[in-house]
């Protein structure tokens, strides 16, 4: 990253709101950012009904002095926020997301991850990965990328989950499961509430469950797909980030069906975790606004 690019972002803050649908807003957020000296430098918005709908609005902007002004920002804008009755967030640009990657045994949405972010795709810090097993420790340090192996049987489960809570807690804002075949716990979800990304090896809500590509397989299916999503206590059942799919045919049996299945998981993991990032997802009910 060049230090004319390092520069713009220590003064880049990012606001994501959601509210009630109603004139006026738009205006009031941009007067409000325009008083506080605030430049905008991106702004997206969307509506789920003019009447009576949800209203989610997303800018980015520039502000000088941000460690002076912007908690004084903060601070002023709830008079805003209360009067259109707002959910909103900000945050620092400059400030990169500490993901912990959960993997098992297979790597490529992992390595996926680690290729964009060394080539500085991937706006984000990696602080470490927790593993199952201990195939991928030697490739993951080579990235110098703190490795955790932490085996998980039936009878250990609690014990490993509690260890693995204990290494991500204060060192991780985001958790991707990127190929992570263990349930994660009501527990563990509770501390990290729309921050943890699972990508499926499915297009759902077909195909919840294990061994989707059999279950494609045997129903004949036309195409297949990924779904990359945050986790809930629903199995599968979370709001869905992003999805892909390609076209196969009754000539692809079930392994070849994986091999077509890795390259879209890989990719729409990717995006999603990459717009999480980058703050560009609102999560409403069970699903999400995702300003791309």
């Amino acid at each position: 990253m060049s230090s004319s690019t390092t520069e713009s972002r220590s003064g880049r803050a990012r606001m994501l709101i959601s509210c009630p649908d109603r004139p006026g807003i738009v205006a009031a957020v941009s007067h409000f950012l325009y008083e506080h000296g605030a430049n905008i430098v991106q702004s997206d918005q969307y509506t789920m009904d003019p009447e009576g709908g949800m209203f989610f609005i997303r800018f980015e902007f520039d502000l000088n002095d941000m460690d002076k002004e912007l908690p004084v920002l903060v601070e002023d804008f709830a008079r805003v926020a209360d009067r259109f009755d707002m959910k909103w967030h900000t945050f620092r640009a400059s400030r990169k997301k500490r993901l912990a990657i959960f993997v098992s045994k297979e790597d490529h949405c992992l390595m996926e991850l680690l290729w964009q972010w060394k080539a500085g795709d991937l706006d984000a810090d990696i602080a470490m990965v927790v593993s199952n097993h201990p195939d991928m420790k030697d490739m993951v340090e080579s990235f110098g990328i703190p490795y955790h192996h932490i085996p998980v049987t039936a009878d250990t489960k609690a014990e490993a989950e509690r260890k693995q809570m204990e290494i991500v807690a204060d060192k991780a804002d985001l958790i991707v499961l990127a190929r992570y075949m263990q349930i994660i716990s009501p527990k563990f979800i509770e501390q990290f509430p729309n921050r943890i990304i699972n990508i499926h090896h499915s297009f759902l809500p077909a195909f919840v469950g294990g061994k989707p590509y059999a279950q494609a397989y045997n129903r004949g299916v036309k195409i297949i797909g990924a779904t990359a999503h945050y986790v809930t206590e629903e199995l599968d059942g979370g709001p869905i980030i992003e999805q892909d799919v390609q076209r196969v045919s009754h000539r692809d049996n079930v392994e070849e069906l994986k091999r077509i299945g890795r390259t879209i998981e890989r990719v729409v993991l990717a995006r999603a975790v990459k717009w999480h990032t980058e703050d560009r997802i609102i999560v409403h009910q069970n699903k999400t606004v995702v300003f791309n």
